[in-house]
């Protein structure tokens, strides 16, 4: 089987506000083959910057792109897989984008693979990768994530939804987290509690709010404790490695959770080793998609460390998400986008639906286990031309 084309796709929302909302926009990636199997990805990142990528004509032997590395590209099983991703990410050593851009067809290469060998890509995983599980896809704990009120009031009628749709666990992240005095970050956290009700697992996302100052996330942490979150994530800034370890050394009344700035194996490894991080949080649409996703999974293993899912787009990465860590019983937490755009919402025609036991698990079916949805791609696909001196390198106007 050969690679025949990669294609990628940039879609959007008719507006888009300044709200740190992933869903209003993407870019997803389709690989051909020649014998028909096609797969789809997709990548968290800004997608104009990325989809050049995949286009950029060759500056050097460091800066080629996705699609002149990968067409007429030999495609077994994950062995392939894993080669060209070495490939890609080699002969594009000065593209700096190349990680979340590669994302989306790493993905898509995992989905081809798996409708191949007609085998979910949570078993190629354990084939390649090795686990204890038998090949089990456990189910897990699917936790809401959603964007904190622009008020504490607000907080609590979101949190108060979430309840009434029987979400048993809720993220709240971002919004005035951070922006305003302590009492007010107290309040939010109080009302999300308060909303969730005390049986709930919530989660506190501070969305980067102090930088690399420690003491203050110490602070937070010591007062958001009598609500009890599972934990406080993303406090500091992501390359503020000194600033978790300092935080990390106070031993702080809650857990600390990062890693969804993570774009590389090596960035995560220096959160774990160096961070000290309790729970590690890895977007496969960030960090050149499920291989290097999974390695980061072994490595959370080996060091005892819970793995979790960052997810913020649609089922499509939720799907891909859930394939890297399924195998494992203990990793239990699912990042389950609740809200979002009508984009991410409609653009898979099948959702991983929480059960009647509350929890989320794969399907059998072969490679992701989703299929896109044609007409979403075509209701808010926007049509991206670009030329070099009058020659047309790249021109997506239609499927």
């Amino acid at each position: 089987m050969k690679i025949v084309a990669v294609d990628p796709f940039y879609l959007k929302m008719p507006n888009i506000t300044t709200d740190a909302d992933g869903t209003q926009d993407t870019l997803v990636v389709r690989v051909q083959t020649d014998e028909g199997i096609e797969g789809w990805g997709e990548c968290d990142a800004s997608p104009l910057v990325s989809l050049a990528t995949y286009c950029c004509p060759m500056s050097h032997g460091n800066i080629i792109n996705i699609r002149q590395s990968l067409v007429g590209e030999v495609l077994r099983g994950s062995d392939d897989i894993l080669r060209l991703h070495d490939k890609v990410l080699r002969n594009a050593l000065d593209i700096q984008q190349i990680d979340h851009a590669y994302s989306g067809t790493d993905i898509a290469l995992w989905d081809i693979v798996g409708q191949k060998l007609k085998q979910p890509v949570y078993q190629l995983l354990e084939d390649q990768f090795g686990s204890s599980s038998q090949g089990i896809d456990y189910p897990k704990i699917p936790y809401a994530s959603v964007l904190f009120g622009d008020t504490p009031e607000a907080t609590f009628q979101i949190a108060t939804r979430l309840k009434s749709q029987g979400f048993q666990a809720a993220k709240f992240g971002w919004g005035p987290m951070g922006k305003f005095d302590r009492k007010f970050d107290i309040e939010l956290v109080q009302s999300a509690r308060e909303g969730m009700g005390e049986s709930a697992q919530i989660m506190i996302d501070a969305g980067v709010a102090w930088k690399s100052d420690y003491k203050t996330a110490y602070d937070r942490a010591e007062a958001f404790s009598q609500y009890t979150p599972t934990w406080l994530e993303e406090p500091l800034a992501p390359e503020a490695i000194g600033a978790y370890q300092a935080l990390s050394s106070l031993n702080p009344p809650i857990p600390i959770a990062a890693g969804e700035g993570c774009a590389t194996f090596r960035m995560a490894e220096d959160l774990i080793l160096n961070g000290k991080v309790d729970y590690v949080q890895i977007d496969v649409g960030r960090v050149s998609g499920i291989t290097t996703a999974a390695k980061i999974r072994q490595l959370a293993e080996k060091e005892g460390i819970q793995y979790v899912n960052h997810t913020f787009k649609s089922h499509l990465s939720l799907a891909a998400s859930l394939h890297v860590f399924a195998t494992n019983e203990d990793f239990n937490l699912l990042e389950y986008p609740a809200d979002g755009s009508e984009l991410s919402q409609k653009l898979t025609t099948e959702k991983l639906a929480v059960g009647t036991d509350g929890q989320v698990r794969l399907t059998e079916k072969p490679g992701i286990g989703v299929n896109i949805d044609l007409h979403t791609i075509r209701d808010f696909l926007v049509s991206v031309k670009i030329e070099l001196n009058g020659t047309t390198i790249f021109d997506h106007s239609v499927l």
